[in-house]
């Protein structure tokens, strides 16, 4: 075997990084914050004018909360899965928010993908299967997100299991 090939059969014949959804922008962020402590000051100041100032701590205790709630969910968002499929391995990397790396290494001859799912919801769960143990994966995904995921991880693994093809040159 020459270099050639071998740079050949570890080209991908499927990857894909799967994040963490977040649907507020940091600009999103940002505006609601500002709205939120706007109100939450105008409401502190009625209630300071009325003689009830301690509420007025409180007013902005609700802001620091939600702040450090959103700080939270944001690094959270920075864990990831990577899949990626070649001809001779199936490789799932998992890295948590904090930065731990998870890896495992399958061959996809052995593999099979799992799916659980639900009449009304669609695939609740994703499995790789390999000599009877089976990895959760694409948990970050909703259903549809996860029917799209499993058919492009289907194809590639019965890519893998066919072999390389290879045109005339």
């Amino acid at each position: 075997m020459t270099s050639d090939n071998r740079d050949e059969e570890l080209e991908p014949i499927f990857e894909a990084r799967i994040t963490p959804y977040r649907s507020l922008s940091r600009t999103g962020f940002f505006v609601l914050m500002s709205i939120f402590t706007v109100v939450n000051f105008t409401a502190g100041i009625m209630f300071y004018l009325a003689g009830a100032w301690p509420v007025f701590g409180f007013c902005g205790l609700d802001v620091l909360l939600l702040y450090w709630a959103f700080k939270i969910n944001y690094r959270a968002a920075a864990a990831y899965e990577l899949v990626r499929v070649t001809p001779v391995e199936l490789r799932v990397r998992k890295v948590s928010h904090r930065g731990r790396i998870r890896e495992w290494v399958l061959n996809p001859l052995w593999v099979t993908l799992d799916k659980v799912s639900h009449e009304e919801f669609g695939i609740e769960h994703l499995f790789l299967v390999s000599r009877g143990k089976r990895l959760v994966i694409a948990n970050f995904l909703g259903p549809d997100e996860k029917a799209s995921f499993a058919q492009a991880l289907s194809e590639a693994l019965w890519t893998a299991k066919r072999g390389v093809t290879r045109t005339p040159a």
